[in-house]
């Protein structure tokens, strides 16, 4: 009887030992990449400063985008190196080129808050939006994204915080929670490596 007490225990043991040995731990950015390509999002990783103005031009030359909508002061400077005519306001129309607050992890959302949107919401912006973000910009989860903001802006902290969740646009929108507040969008990430 023992000897098959021991047998079946190492079978055991083996099977649990190849289990644990599938799970993988992703770092926090394999996982949200992993994540956002699953959603639809496109991103351009840049290494270097001159890279993100030269990948913002592929961008707008793949799409024929002929404006782009721009109201950080920052990045309206970079915007001007790819000779695109700028709009300084929200547009429903022009694409958005605009910074975020933090990318999650374990979803792959892209987080905003007014300091980006101001007091529109994600359904009354462009379709096409154009994000640049940070690797130091990287959370677990949405908890420390907030707790990230509320950090980071201790004497203003800013409202109208929404997440953009799905990298492809879908007008219709099966759930109730949604509705009128569509959070689809075409979506491309320039992601900087600063740390």
């Amino acid at each position: 009887m023992s000897f098959f007490k021991k047998l079946f225990k190492v079978v055991t043991t083996t099977k649990d030992q190849e289990i644990k040995q599938q799970e993988v731990n992703l770092s926090l950015d394999d996982a949200f990449v992993h994540y956002f390509i699953k959603k639809g999002g496109k991103f351009l990783y840049c290494t270097k400063k001159n890279e993100i103005a030269e990948s913002l031009k592929k961008i707008i030359k793949e799409n024929n985008w002929n404006t782009l909508s721009v109201i950080d002061q920052d990045l309206i400077k970079l915007a001007k190196k790819t000779n695109i005519a700028l709009v300084e306001e929200f547009s429903t129309t022009d694409p958005f080129f605009t910074t975020c607050e933090h990318l999650i992890a374990d979803n792959g959302d892209i987080l905003f808050s007014s300091n980006q949107i101001k007091s529109k919401k994600l359904s009354e912006l462009s379709d096409n939006f154009i994000v640049y973000a940070k690797t130091s910009q990287l959370v677990k989860d949405t908890g420390q994204g907030l707790t990230g903001i509320k950090t980071n802006c201790k004497e203003n902290i800013p409202t109208n915080i929404s997440a953009v969740k799905k990298y492809a646009i879908n007008k219709n929108d099966d759930n109730f929670l949604n509705y009128g507040n569509s959070n689809s969008k075409n979506l491309y990430l320039l992601l900087f490596e600063d740390l």
